[in-house]
């Protein structure tokens, strides 16, 4: 299983959530400013992603749908490996 370090997570979600603090007071998200005012709601959506993803990570949400799928790709890999075998006896009975 792949090991990431929850560090780098919370740097990441530090470093947006600073940038949204930064840039929101400076964005121009009024109505009449037009092509200025799409661009600002559709940065600061992203920077929401951005940071829900780093809590999604962080609080562990997904635990569990990650040791389901780490043990379906342990039983395919084995079903894999004794296809593998399998067919390299076969192969090597008839030559």
């Amino acid at each position: 299983m792949k090991r990431t370090s929850k560090g780098k997570h919370v740097l990441y979600l530090i470093a947006a959530l600073g940038m949204l603090m930064y840039a929101l007071p400076l964005i121009s998200i009024r109505p009449e400013a037009g092509w200025v005012s799409i661009f600002g709601w559709v940065w600061a959506a992203f920077a929401f992603l951005v940071i829900g993803a780093h809590l999604h990570f962080l609080l562990g949400v997904d635990a569990d749908k990650q040791r389901a799928l780490d043990q379906v790709r342990k039983a395919k890999l084995q079903e894999w490996q004794k296809k593998w075998s399998q067919d390299t006896h076969r192969h090597q009975g008839v030559e």
